[in-house]
């Protein structure tokens, strides 16, 4: 184990500090703990050898007083790891930055679920393994193609502000953007990879970060990425704002409605594609214009729009008709699977469970979150200290609420949209490329919403094929799915492929 040198820089007084200052103000003054350790994979056959680097990353703001500069001074200790491959070449290896979203969630789920070169051993639904679970080698791990590294932003994981700093000021859409992004710098300066190809991978709000981040990093520091991985992807609020006036979320969630009915036999022996096509050919066309007509509609036309929702849904036609026509998200998992006493997962629709009791409008928890939060906390918090020889008494926060209340002052009188800032950065860098994946079971974010999302991406007709997509038979984290976090892999690999060519 190695700790690197740092390179703090000494702040500026009239008058310099005395030398029993400087030993105090050393002494009190946050330092990074990073610990790197070295290891290896087996993956076809051969063996790949790689160093960990795990810790905290202490974050400075520059101060300046009467113009006269007075920084930097720490704000925030972020905590990052990273994976590297030292025999390669940094000019054609590409780097991948990591994060999750929430606000409010570490980057376990995509450490260990999906990218890192271990995993988490849990099972899946209707095979749930019990506590204690386990690691395995991740021989799909994307370090075969890139480095990687993972960051928890400010009270998530192990990060926090600094000693006298404001937890509330990193929690928002700029703030968070900006304080991601200087590590992001960091790393990369610090590591000599400013010459490496470059991407992104977020996942849920993770995607609204990326998005906004791409944007960002051109213009704070001349940093253009080769691409964007978006798992799960919300890039537009108002396509999952139930609220009064929008009915846009109503028609966007049809589809995965469906998909999840289908899930658990609502459709029969019918494909699922099969399914998602009548879905998706209603809700892009006819059951818009049947919430748009309001209480215009004839009986008859409201009665055939109830029948073929419910028909698509899983739901009767009389609960449809009594929620005038929108099932609202929560609301359709509590409902769908009533009549067995079962719940169904908002984060995977194939997951269920029970409730305190079946007579309630929406259900007390998640159950696909309950199942997979105890995996992932328990393997973390063993592997940080176990294999990659970090030790911290904080409580490393898996998915917290203490980013509550998140703000969005930017998107003040708006809902947050930050689809002008990726065509931005897409038409300021035209060769910056963007993978979408999608899971059909997600009611986090559904696959028909982000499809919505990207055909108003306001780029010229040229750009449009820089953006791709994947479709897996899973929710929100696909990769929970075997089979789906094997192809999932494969695509990943597949998309950071041309930046080593």
């Amino acid at each position: 184990m190695t700790q690197p040198p740092r390179n703090d820089q000494p702040a500026e007084n009239d008058q310099p500090p005395s030398a029993d200052q400087q030993k105090s103000a050393a002494a009190t003054e946050p330092v990074d703990d990073l610990i790197t350790t070295n290891h290896s994979v087996t993956i076809d056959g051969e063996q790949l050898s790689y160093t960990a680097t795990a810790g905290r990353i202490v974050l400075r703001r520059e101060v300046h007083t009467d113009d006269k500069f007075d920084g930097p001074l720490p704000k925030a200790e972020v905590f990052v790891t990273a994976y590297t491959v030292p025999s390669a070449d940094p000019a054609r290896r590409p780097v991948t930055f990591a994060f999750n979203g929430g606000p409010g969630s570490s980057s376990v789920w995509l450490h260990l679920g999906l990218l890192g070169p271990r995993r988490v051993v849990m099972g899946d639904v209707g095979d749930l393994l019990p506590p204690p679970y386990q690691l395995a080698d991740n021989p799909q791990t994307l370090l075969r193609h890139s480095d990687l590294v993972f960051i928890d932003p400010v009270s998530t994981g192990y990060s926090r502000a600094t000693k006298g700093e404001k937890s509330k000021d990193f929690h928002g859409y700029g703030a968070d953007i900006e304080s991601v992004g200087e590590v992001i710098r960091l790393w990369t300066t610090r590591n000599g990879r400013w010459m490496s190809p470059k991407y992104l991978c977020g996942e849920s709000y993770g995607t609204t970060r990326a998005a906004g981040m791409a944007r960002h990093l051109q213009q704070r520091y001349g940093l253009y990425l080769n691409g964007l991985m978006l798992v799960s992807a919300v890039l537009d609020f108002g396509t999952h704002e139930f609220a009064g006036g929008n009915d846009d979320p109503y028609a966007l969630y049809l589809p995965t409605y469906a998909a999840v009915a289908h899930y658990h036999g609502k459709h029969g022996d019918r494909p699922l594609r099969e399914v998602l096509a009548e879905a998706e050919e209603y809700a892009g066309r006819d059951y818009l214009w049947a919430l748009a007509r309001g209480s215009r509609l004839t009986a008859d036309e409201r009665a055939a729009a109830a029948a073929t929702v419910a028909d698509l849904s899983g739901l009767s036609a009389d609960y449809v008709d009594r929620v005038n026509l929108r099932p609202e998200h929560i609301r359709f998992l509590t409902e769908l699977l009533r009549d067995r006493r079962l719940v169904v997962g908002r984060i995977d629709g194939r997951f269920t469970g029970s409730d305190s009791d079946y007579g309630r409008e929406k259900w007390s928890s998640d159950p696909s979150i309950d199942a997979i939060t105890g995996p992932y906390a328990a393997a973390f918090n063993h592997y940080v200290r176990a294999e990659l020889g970090y030790a911290n008494d904080l409580p490393y926060e898996v998915l917290t609420d203490r980013v509550r209340p998140w703000s969005y002052a930017e998107f003040e009188n708006q809902h947050v949209y930050v689809l002008e800032a990726l065509a931005a950065a897409l038409r300021t860098n035209p060769h910056m490329r963007v993978h979408v994946d999608c899971g059909y079971y997600d009611l986090a974010t559904p696959y028909f919403a982000a499809e919505h999302s990207f055909a108003h991406l306001a780029i010229p007709a040229d750009l449009a094929g820089c953006v791709e997509f994947s479709y897996y038979e899973a929710g929100h984290m696909m990769y929970l799915h075997e089979p789906s976090r094997l192809a999932q892999s494969d695509a990943l690999a597949a998309f950071v492929a041309p930046a080593r060519s």
